[in-house]
């Protein structure tokens, strides 16, 4: 059964832009793939909390060494590694705020960041452990950044993912949505034929 995670990250839930870009993208997956599952995480509705010393803590003590809370944090952790691992296809709503990704897919990719589980370290340096993945991105931008050096989010999150393992990603753009003549319709409308065309 292939199962897949949607991870919405706009601060507006299932109202913005990128929420809906992907929402758009997993009806259609969901038409095609019958009877498949599919997990979704909105973090505005379900926010992680931003790693702190006291979480970091916790994930790197020794099981039998953990106090109750400690074990919590590590219980949370878990659960959100079990669903990615779970997962064999992962679309991301990726709005930008301030040139970056939303602090929440930040807190999010914090918990799920772990040596030994997620990723190891090796003599020649880390090596991810959630392979064999597809990830689509569903980039909802206000201004028009792609391919030039405003574009921070791209690189983050090839890098990122590809630190875990992931490295089959491909992005999805919607970007001058905050542009005024035609831009925005223009820029939904190529988004919704791209969902079209990897849904065909």
């Amino acid at each position: 059964m292939t199962t897949l995670l949607q991870i919405n990250s706009s601060l507006f839930s299932a109202n913005g832009q990128s929420s809906q870009l992907a929402d758009a993208f997993v009806a259609a997956w969901q038409q095609r793939k019958q009877g498949r599952q599919t997990l979704v995480r909105d973090l505005a509705i379900n926010p992680i909390a931003h790693l702190d010393a006291e979480r970091f803590t916790a994930f790197i003590t020794p099981a039998e060494g953990r106090t109750e809370v400690q074990q919590s944090y590590v219980d949370e952790s878990d659960a959100l590694i079990a669903e990615i691992n779970l997962a064999e296809v992962i679309v991301i709503g990726l709005p930008m705020y301030n040139l970056g990704i939303p602090s929440t897919l930040k807190a999010y990719f914090d918990h799920i960041a772990r040596a030994g589980i997620t990723f190891k370290y090796t003599e020649n340096g880390p090596v991810g452990l959630l392979t064999g993945k597809k990830v689509y991105i569903f980039a909802a931008r206000g201004g028009q950044y792609a391919n030039t050096d405003w574009d921070t989010q791209t690189t983050y999150m090839r890098h990122f993912l590809g630190f875990l393992g992931i490295t089959d990603v491909e992005f999805i753009y919607a970007e001058g949505l905050n542009k005024s003549g035609g831009i925005k319709e223009s820029a939904l409308v190529e988004a919704q034929l791209k969902i079209s065309q990897l849904t065909a």
